[in-house]
């Protein structure tokens, strides 16, 4: 198994415990919950993607020096 790839999987699974704590209720209209959906599962694709990118750069770049 790719390494990275179990990164994303931790890195997805913090973000989406952080997120789960976030009360979105008052910030979308009413009956517009695919809208907020779609919303939540984007912040939750680009802070999974930025977290873990960050994160290896950070270790590779540990690593190689």
């Amino acid at each position: 198994m790719n390494v990275k790839i179990l990164v994303y999987l931790v890195v997805g699974f913090a973000v989406l415990v952080a997120m789960d704590s976030i009360n979105l209720n008052g910030i979308f209209k009413k009956n517009k919950i695919f809208q907020a959906r779609m919303l939540f599962f984007m912040v939750f694709m680009s802070l999974t993607y930025l977290v873990t990118n960050f994160l290896w750069d950070l270790f590779t770049t540990i690593i190689s020096h």
